[in-house]
């Protein structure tokens, strides 16, 4: 920082005011691109900015007047002027947003949210200057990515109701600059209707996210037709732009429709017969209401695949705290099954053939067909809405799909199928008491590392099948393989690492309750109840929380596994 300061001093008397800003945001731009945001911030474009103001940019991020007089006295006059300063504000956002994002991922801190929705405003003050300026349609576009970016990321903690307006607002500069209405960026704006649409999900407002979906649809299909008039000839890429689009757009609509057209008053009379899905399980595709809605939606199965698994999409829900569907109508729990019947139909291949649709494959990393990721997600899903049967049977598929493939990064959702394998019985012990079987590769790799025994303090004792913490110590083994043993340093999704974590201290802190009230004596009951073992599950716990840096974990919990872990070694050591 200070070689840098040094250099801006001394050659800033030395170069053309324009040369030395250009160079100075080009700098900038190095840094951030190696991810030295703060060197950037405070060196590139917070000196810059400081040629124009004295005061701090973020006290100006919601007053247009202010902003206008401040940075462009003039009005907007000088077209290179314009272009670097507008840059310099938008990549200095964008450095405040990363340094938050260093210090605090999650964004548990008050604070950091705050500087995220400031972040926010001052993005869509800069687009609302720039805005009428068409030749500035690449700051509003950029404006409408960073912002986007950003909501995501708030979408992912619960923010989604504080960050509709800001995607409300990029949606509505993608429209009102004439430049960006080209079909070229018609795949970006309809993600935008996307993700408006999925706020107003988030937010229980489920008609307005249909409405606004719809919505989509009609500007997708005006577009179209001025395509059409522009051009007679549309070539196969602008099809497939127009058909990815309208696919989107449908997805959202589908994903209230499906639930909303089987919705009865409640004085309606139900009969006490329905139709079984074992029976329709035979019957040509579509078998149920649901198929019948999703084959005159889409026209491919990967499109009714994706529209699936967005009905099933719910914000509220974690993988690992699965629970059936709440709610007290028997035709929405009805909707719920025959969309993973179809998912299941589809994902076995059954429907594709059914639908002659025999030029693709079922589930592929590639373009066609219903996606690795795609399918990975459905498993989860249906582990989430304790569909067992939807879970063992597409586990087989999908498993088999991962095998074959040689890209490590698959390696991942691998590790995330086994954990919910190994949850599954412990999670619904009574059903699963011997539901699942592991295999030769699976143990090895659930073992701990070469050397590893050296650490404990504790000598081992065998497990036979059928006690108590059996499966308990094949998962624990297991997630610690899994953060441990990984080359390319993959690893499975941090809150399901999380979840697991917090299964394994809950079930420890019951096994240890006994053992901790037993002072000096405390031998005598490891010995008594296998504490070793238990233990052993402490000992992976902690190992897991360091190298796997999660930092979602609460501070007190764990502090209170580093201490229940000492305590324990400190008795065995006095003893």
């Amino acid at each position: 920082a200070n070689t840098l300061f040094n250099i801006w001093i001394k050659y800033k008397p030395r170069l053309p005011e324009w040369y030395y800003n250009e160079k100075l945001l080009k700098v900038g731009d190095s840094l951030v691109q190696i991810k030295e945001y703060k060197l950037a911030l405070l060196q590139c474009y917070g000196r810059y900015l400081q040629q124009f103001i004295s005061v701090n940019p973020d006290d100006i991020i919601d007053d247009v007047h202010q902003f206008k007089s401040t940075f462009f006295p003039n009005g907007i006059t000088r077209k290179r002027r314009s272009n670097v300063l507008f840059h310099a504000l938008q990549e200095r956002n964008i450095c405040i947003y990363q340094m938050v994002c260093n210090s605090d991922r999650s964004l548990q801190k008050e604070e950091s949210l705050q500087t995220c929705f400031n972040v926010l405003s001052s993005l869509r003050l800069t687009m609302q200057v720039a805005l009428p300026q068409e030749s500035l349609c690449w700051l509003t576009y950029n404006g409408t990515i960073h912002i986007y970016t950003i909501c995501r990321h708030l979408m992912m903690i619960g923010q989604s109701a504080k960050v509709l307006e800001y995607l409300l607002w990029a949606s509505i500069c993608m429209e009102s600059s004439i430049p960006l209405l080209s079909v070229h960026y018609l795949t970006w704006r309809a993600t935008l209707y996307t993700a408006v649409s999925q706020c107003y999900f988030d937010c229980q407002a489920s008609i307005h996210g249909e409405i606004f979906a719809r919505r989509g649809l009609i500007k997708i299909d005006e577009l179209k037709q001025l395509s059409n008039i522009s051009s007679s000839l549309e070539n196969s890429e602008t099809k497939k732009i127009f058909r990815e689009a309208t696919v989107k757009m449908s997805v959202m609509i589908f994903k209230r429709a499906v639930y909303e057209s089987r919705r009865k008053p409640k004085s309606y009379f139900r009969p006490k017969l329905r139709v079984s899905l074992k029976e329709a399980q035979n019957l040509p595709w579509p078998r149920t209401t649901t198929e019948r809605l999703l084959t005159e939606m889409f026209d491919s199965a990967a499109a009714q695949f994706l529209a699936i698994l967005e009905a099933l999409s719910d914000s509220s829900r974690h993988v690992l705290h699965p629970t059936p569907p709440v709610t007290d109508e028997i035709e929405i729990r009805d909707v719920v099954s025959e969309l993973f019947f179809a998912g299941l139909e589809i994902l076995s291949g059954n429907s594709i053939k059914k639908q002659k649709e025999l030029n693709i494959f079922v589930i592929t990393a590639g373009e066609k067909g219903v996606s690795g990721d795609a399918a990975v997600k459905f498993i989860k899903l249906a582990f989430s809405y304790e569909e067992w049967h939807v879970f063992d049977s597409a586990i087989e598929f999908v498993v088999h799909f991962l095998q074959a493939q040689d890209d490590p990064t698959w390696k991942k959702a691998e590790m995330e199928l086994k954990l919910l394998t190994l949850m599954q019985p412990l999670l619904f012990p009574r059903k699963f008491k011997h539901g699942f079987s592991i295999s030769e590769n699976t143990t090895k790799e659930a073992r701990l590392p070469h050397g590893s025994e050296n650490k404990q303090a504790f000598g081992k004792s065998s497990l036979k099948h059928g006690e108590p913490s059996h499966d308990l110590m094949i998962l624990a083994t297991t997630v610690f393989s899994c953060v441990s043993a990984s080359k390319q340093n993959i690893q499975p999704d941090k809150g399901m690492l999380v979840d697991v974590i917090m299964f394994l201290w809950q079930k420890c802190k019951m096994g240890l309750q006994q053992i901790q009230l037993c002072g000096s004596d405390c031998l005598k009951y490891i010995h008594r109840y296998k504490a070793y073992q238990w233990v052993r599950v402490l000992w992976i716990i902690n190992e897991v929380i360091q190298k796997s840096i999660i930092t979602d974990i609460n501070v007190v919990i764990l502090a209170e596994i580093t201490l229940c872990l000492t305590t324990l070694l400190e008795n065995v050591a006095d003893s």
